[in-house]
């Protein structure tokens, strides 16, 4: 199966060419593809009057290597066209409300773990080779990756003087802030179910103008991958209403941490003078902590 093919598409393409059994199936996911993305495969066989086998095997006949790729699949389907409410019922279905804590931090490690085994490894040098050779950089990203936007946009302009944090407060700021981009310079996209329509607007709109697009966002079959050929795919997930963003701050990391390596005398150059101005001026004199000989001080 392609990036861009959902479950969806390949049971509507196959649909007159099943057999009866498989049509009952089929017809059950097409109606029901929220629920069914939760059901075993027995539980399925149940629901639609045909055995765990023919389930097993309906998925094999839609290019699935087995039954849990094919429920991962339209897991990851619905996980992007569901509502706030539905996301919490969602959560609730899955998480030990004994141990919300382990639960989710344990979540989140598995997602970092999962992004570090499939970060595609070239895609993560081109967007450093990107960067570092754009004549402006811009950086979007709007609701819950604002944060992520932010963060990474923070630490550019300790190594870049060309950074621009793209205002998201409506469109057509947006808009403005971007209509002198151009083919040298580069946009970094940040999106995550469920993705934001003005952040593949900006992108569509980069790319008439020949930018360049580095996009971090969830999946292969994100839409933000439509407009952007350098893509980070990085995994999240959903806690409650929550979306977690641990896995793509990672990522966002590791960017600046490559970036700054890059520029290793620029970057302290800057950070030198940054010291400065924050001691003249005790940015960090007042609210500041150290321990000192096992005595919490503060800092002068």
């Amino acid at each position: 199966m392609n990036g861009s093919t959902t479950v969806i598409d390949l049971i509507n393409e196959k649909f007159s060419s099943m057999s009866k059994g498989h049509k009952a199936i089929s017809n059950y996911v097409l109606k029901n593809y929220d629920k069914a993305a939760f059901l075993t495969a027995a539980k399925l066989g149940e629901e639609t009057g045909v055995s765990e086998s023919t389930v097993v095997r309906f998925a094999s006949s839609l290019g699935f290597d087995g039954y849990p790729e094919f429920q991962k699949s339209l897991s990851e389907l619905v996980r992007n066209r569901l509502n706030s409410i539905q996301r919490m019922e969602y959560t609730y279905e899955r998480i030990d409300k004994s141990e919300i804590l382990s639960s989710v931090l344990t979540s989140d490690a598995e997602k970092i773990h999962q992004t570090l085994n499939e970060i595609d490894r070239e895609a993560f040098d081109n967007a450093v080779d990107t960067i570092a050779g754009a004549s402006k950089i811009y950086v979007i990203g709007i609701r819950s990756c604002a944060p992520l936007a932010s963060f990474l946009a923070f630490y550019l302009n300790l190594i870049y003087d060309n950074v621009k944090l793209v205002n998201t407060s409506s469109a057509t700021e947006i808009f403005e802030q971007m209509v002198r981009i151009g083919p040298d310079d580069v946009v970094i996209g940040i999106s995550f179910p469920r993705y934001s329509l003005r952040t593949l607007k900006a992108m569509e709109f980069a790319g008439s103008r020949s930018a360049k697009l580095i996009s971090i966002t969830d999946s292969v079959n994100s839409p933000m991958t439509l407009y952007s050929s350098c893509n980070l795919i990085a995994r999240s997930d959903m806690a409650s209403i929550v979306d977690s963003r641990t896995a793509p701050l990672s990522v966002v990391n590791a960017l600046i941490v490559a970036l700054c390596m890059r520029n290793q005398d620029h970057v302290i150059e800057n950070l030198s003078s940054l010291e400065k101005i924050w001691k003249e001026y005790e940015v960090y004199a007042a609210d500041e902590l150290e321990k000192a000989n096992d005595k919490i001080i503060l800092q002068e």
